[in-house]
């Protein structure tokens, strides 16, 4: 239009100056020739440059688009994990974390904030400073993150000032967990995007970039929001574009580095040019040849970046290929759709390129779903511009899809009003996501019928469930509850230690049922006694335990402990059979605070044996002469023990002689112990602290090698012993490994004898001691049955263990001087053992008289201080070859 005004114009004044006609045609067409050329080499260059500007504007958009998308989609797996598993620790999270690295990403870290607090982050390092952050505290991370529990959409904030150190987009993902009640705000996952990797991976950083960039919308605002990347370009005419965010869109702005005026270059010198080839009239050809080249060069570029763009356009469609991601497009003016070949084969139409209707859509959506989705796609894309919903696909072979659409209102000028959006399959997700909340029903369920198991198995644990009585471990429980105050709040404690006499007995003989009624009746007998103040508990198989206030002094206690000894002794029926036993009963008191409850059970436990060892059915307090007699055990067990280690117990030997020929037969091998201060001490003075320090089998092993070793060389001096016997105790009768230790040490048969006491026989439930006695006899070792008459063996036990010898006891001997019936009972019990083919031994030969008896009674052997005492293997020795006793005789 400017062209044909200076035409008019021209036409106008061209009657003023006829003479100048041909002048100012010439004038006129050169200069609005110059004009023209002018203004299309400025619209030229100005296009080519916006061309430019988009082009790189366009490309730097969707890599942020796809980086940002990208990272998004790799968190969202992790959430949905996170809402069917809301209890994970943290390994499990840092090892699923740790997968979602191995992609190349631009995300620093991700962190768990169960109740908006952030308990989980991976990687640790360097982020440990945001473990323990409060979203509600922290100023500029608050609204963002109660924005995504409010609305239960992932909600991308940024840039923000990490509390780790840094810059980085925040995207906090709402986890929600299924319950009985409903769906539950479980917390949020924040993925953290750096910031300075983002822009570098997007190419805003790249120093060949040649365009300046400005990015506004803060938190996804948009162009409303402020400018967080590079300088404000609103007044510099730039072009613009938004970013479409998973939450939100920024907008980005471009122009040309150093402005437009730069990027459309200078015309000055080509319009001097133009002046010159005017003036001169020489070069209009040569000047438009140029002009029209550099046009076609411009042309050119253009096409170059046609080209690239084309080449990402087909990169984009090859990953949407690859990941099977459909996308669709919908005209909102014509209602025409338009499907991609992964949105016909997801949907279940022919990949035919064939136009799309939003009924066509509609039809394939499962018909429970139609109503649902309609809705949501109206109302979304009234309120936001974006469309986002899952919902199931109805296939014509009946096969049901689970499908996720996400679309967004698109505008480009000139061009209808768009939405342009994405399809992809869900399926296995979500058949993964209901077998996880099935799954987790069950173990909500299970962890219910554990919670219930639970409070079974605690009062199980505490209580007897015999007796319905507290147990040991309850009992432990209030002896440190009371401690400090004393037994309710008293400033004193007092415990019965109880123990149950002749129940053994009644359980052997009745049997267990009949043990456990006297159990029921025992633990009646004590609650009814006790106040309900009072604790009663069992803490063993007949031992009971009252645990009570010393407040009332000793006197109350005797009192109470005194009510439960005579009632106890009361007899009790069972299934008309009278039971009768008895309790002995230990007491220690503490009234001096605090109260040490571990003092008070060994005390009591004292006490008690006291009571058992003065005839039991009394009761016994604990003094401090029980003390020292405590203290003088436990140096007599030290001093045991250091002993064995010095090797200061020693065999010590008494022969046993041929009744009627007086020749040495054998020697009983007896222990000592040769203690460095006080002498030689028997076995009394010993044993018994040794079979409760179970070392009793050590010192018999230890005899057992002395009295070998002296057999050798007795044999290797020309000394006379045919056999040695030992005694061995049950506890060494029940090692699994003695058969094995007795065969490598090679005894002669015949050379060695075990004396065993008649208690170890007769217990034949016991298939380890039965099974080593065998397997001793098979050894060539006898077997002595030691202090016969004195238990309870049968002629029945006799004939199961087949002794070499039985030994008869010298309570048994002792009599017969004087005793004509006593002569008579040893004499049954010599007929006893020449009819099973057994030796009878008589021990407790104290004279002569004795000796010409037991010979004529028809006993084999004979031992006893007749003819010698017990005597260490130097002293045997010598009276082996003196032959001593021949004369004393």
């Amino acid at each position: 239009m400017d062209v044909n005004a200076r035409h008019k114009r021209e036409h106008r004044l061209s009657w003023l100056r006829p003479a100048l006609l041909p002048g100012l045609v010439a004038v006129a067409l050169l200069i609005a020739g110059g004009v023209y050329l002018d203004r299309q080499s400025s619209v030229l260059n100005h296009e080519r440059a916006r061309a430019q500007v988009q082009a790189e504007m366009s490309l730097i958009r969707a890599k942020l688009e796809g980086n940002l998308s990208g990272n998004i989609q790799l968190v969202r797996g992790l959430v949905s994990v996170m809402a069917t598993d809301p209890y994970m620790n943290e390994a499990r999270f840092s090892a699923l974390v740790s997968n979602l690295f191995e992609e190349r990403t631009q995300l620093r870290s991700v962190a768990a904030a169960p109740d908006l607090v952030v308990t989980m982050t991976h990687p640790l390092a360097g982020n440990e400073k945001v473990i323990g952050l409060d979203y509600r505290l922290n100023d500029a991370q608050r609204e963002a993150a109660l924005r995504a529990r409010d609305t239960g959409k992932l909600v991308l904030a940024g840039p923000v000032l990490l509390v780790q150190g840094g810059r980085g987009f925040v995207g906090r993902f709402p986890v929600y967990t299924d319950s009985p009640a409903g769906r539950i705000f479980w917390g949020v996952i924040s993925a953290v995007v750096d910031a300075d990797r983002l822009y570098a991976d997007s190419g805003l950083t790249d120093d060949n970039l040649g365009i300046l960039v400005s990015i506004r919308g803060r938190d996804g605002t948009g162009g409303h929001g402020a400018p967080f990347f590079g300088p404000d370009l609103s007044y510099a005419d730039p072009l613009t574009s938004e970013v479409v965010l998973p939450s939100g869109t920024w907008e980005i702005a471009a122009i040309p580095k150093g402005g437009w005026a730069t990027a459309a270059g200078n015309n000055w010198l080509m319009r001097a040019l133009m002046v010159i080839a005017g003036a001169l009239i020489l070069l209009p050809i040569g000047i438009t040849g140029r002009l029209l080249g550099e046009r076609q060069q411009h042309f050119g570029e253009l096409q170059t970046r046609e080209y690239e763009l084309e080449r990402l356009s087909r990169r984009l469609g090859l990953a949407l290929d690859v990941s099977k991601v459909g996308v669709w497009e919908v005209d909102l003016e014509s209602g025409l759709e338009t499907w991609d070949d992964n949105t016909n084969e997801l949907l279940g139409w022919p990949a035919d390129n064939a136009p799309r209707y939003h009924q066509d859509w509609m039809d394939t959506v499962h018909p429970d779903d139609r109503q649902r989705v309609e809705e949501e796609f109206r109302r979304m894309l009234a309120a936001t511009g974006r469309f986002e919903a899952n919902y199931r696909v109805l296939l014509k072979d009946g096969t049901v899809r689970h499908v996720r659409s996400i679309g967004a209102l698109y505008n480009e000028p000139g061009t209808p009003e768009r939405i342009v959006g994405v399809n992809w399959d869900i399926t296995a997700d979500v058949t993964l996501n209901e077998d996880l909340r099935r799954a987790t029903q069950l173990t909500e369920a299970r962890n219910l019928e554990l919670e219930l198991a639970r409070v079974r198995i605690e009062h199980n644990a505490l209580h007897d469930s015999l007796t319905g009585l507290p147990n040991r471990r309850y009992l432990d429980d209030m002896l440190t509850r009371h401690a400090d105050a004393g037994y309710g709040g008293s400033g004193s404690m007092a415990l019965l230690h109880i123990d149950l006499d002749r129940f053994k007995q009644i359980n052997d003989t009745m049997g267990h049922a009949a043990g456990d009624a006297m159990l029921v009746h025992a633990s009646t007998v004590l609650r009814d006694n006790c106040s309900s103040e009072d604790f009663v508990a069992r803490i063993g198989g007949d031992e009971f335990v009252v645990l009570t206030s010393a407040s009332g002094g000793d006197l109350a206690l005797g009192a109470l402990a005194e009510r439960i000894v005579a009632q106890m002794r009361r007899p009790v029926t069972y299934e008309g059979h009278e039971c009768r036993f008895g309790v002995s009963i230990g007491i220690a008191a503490d009234r001096v605070a605090p109260l040490d409850a571990r003092r008070l059970l060994i005390n009591a436990d004292i006490a008690l044996y006291r009571a058992k060892a003065r005839g039991r059915n009394r009761f016994e307090f604990f003094s401090e002469a029980l003390q020292a007699e405590v203290v003088k055990t436990k140096r007599v067990a030290d001093e045991i023990l250091n002993g064995l280690e010095r090797d200061e117990f020693v065999a010590w030997f008494q022969p046993q002689f041929d009744a009627r020929t007086l020749d040495v037969v054998g020697v009983e091998a007896l222990a000592r112990w040769q203690h460095p201060t006080e002498g030689i001490k028997a076995p009394d003075a010993f044993m018994p602290i040794a079979e409760e320090l179970n070392v009793v089998a050590t010192v018999d092993r230890l005899i057992l090698e002395q009295s070998l070793a002296a057999l050798a060389r007795w044999d290797s001096m020309g000394l006379a012993v045919p056999r040695v016997s030992v005694n061995v105790s049950l506890r060494r009768l029940n090692d699994e490994e003695l058969i094995d230790g007795l065969k490598q040490l090679d005894i002669a048969p015949g050379r060695l004898s075990f004396e065993l006491v008649e208690s170890i026989y007769l217990d034949e439930g016991d298939a380890v001691v039965g099974w080593n006695i065998d397997r001793i006899k098979e050894l060539g070792i006898d077997v002595e049955i030691d202090d016969f008459g004195t238990g309870y063996a049968s002629i029945v036990s006799l004939q199961k263990l087949r002794p070499t010898r039985l030994k008869i006891d010298r309570q048994l001997v002792s009599p017969i001087v004087v005793d004509p019936g006593q002569r008579q009972l040893l004499a049954s019990i010599v007929d006893i053992g020449k009819s099973m083919n057994i030796e009878v031994v008589a021990e407790g030969v104290e004279t002569m008289e004795h000796a010409a008896i037991l010979r004529d009674l028809g006993c084999d052997i004979l031992q006893g201080y007749a003819f010698s005492r017990p005597l260490s293997a130097a002293d045997l020795e010598a009276l082996l070859r003196s032959q001593a006793w021949r004369k004393a005789s």
